[in-house]
């Protein structure tokens, strides 16, 4: 039986509220201790994604990304009258997880906020673009699974993140999540660049709904899997 909407959605912000308050909580406490290696960054985030899919996944899907909802919901493959209450159970556990975090480990490296590294914001839009639609894809591939994916299987979406953040963590910050870098930004006051984040993976969530409306398999209305 799918749990109700109101169940799923607070699954939604407790799934968020982890995923941000692992991931940046990771970046801010690596920085009070004078940095760590990117790899290990990597494994936070890895983690940060795989704690509350393999938590929720059952429950409300897991999306835990505007961008996940907003694609599913897109392609048909998610209820269009429930998006709005995803997105802000999103959002809202974005703050939470966000909260926490400063409460804990104090406000240092901007709470964890996505920022364009040291060569500027040329490169943020189109890595963004490309690693948020590569997650898109998996995030298909296990809608679309039949039988649904097994406990490993749902681990694509993280591997997807970790690999991001060790690729482009250096040039982007690796959001591919709006939920993910707005809370950090609007808290630390560092939302001038928060815009081409959300404007990149807007884009990639768009560009991705046309193509599996089109081209992609099984569209109709799911919980999903993200």
């Amino acid at each position: 039986m799918t749990p109700s909407l109101g169940v799923r959605c607070g699954a939604e912000l407790l799934g968020t509220a982890l995923l941000v308050g692992i991931g940046t909580g990771a970046i801010v406490l690596g920085a009070s201790v004078g940095g760590v290696p990117q790899w290990v960054l990597a494994i936070a985030w890895f983690a940060a994604v795989a704690v509350p899919v393999e938590a929720f996944a059952y429950v409300s899907g897991s999306h835990v990304n505007p961008a996940v909802t907003l694609t599913l919901a897109g392609s048909g493959r998610f209820p269009k009258e429930e998006t709005l209450p995803y997105l802000g159970a999103q959002f809202g556990g974005g703050f939470v997880g966000s909260l926490i975090v400063r409460a804990v480990l104090g406000s240092g490296a901007h709470l964890g906020a996505t920022l364009p590294g040291p060569e500027g914001p040329v490169w943020v839009v189109p890595l963004e673009f490309g690693f948020t639609s590569l997650l898109l894809l998996t995030v298909f591939y296990l809608v679309d699974r039949k039988p649904r994916p097994g406990r490993i299987t749902l681990l694509l979406p993280a591997a997807v993140v970790g690999l991001s953040t060790y690729l482009i963590g250096p040039w982007t910050g690796s959001s591919l999540n709006p939920a993910r870098s707005l809370a950090p930004a609007l808290l630390s006051g560092d939302l001038a660049w928060y815009w081409l984040y959300l404007g990149a993976t807007l884009l990639s969530a768009g560009a991705m709904a046309g193509l599996a409306h089109r081209y992609l398999r099984d569209p109709g209305a799911a919980t999903a899997v993200g």
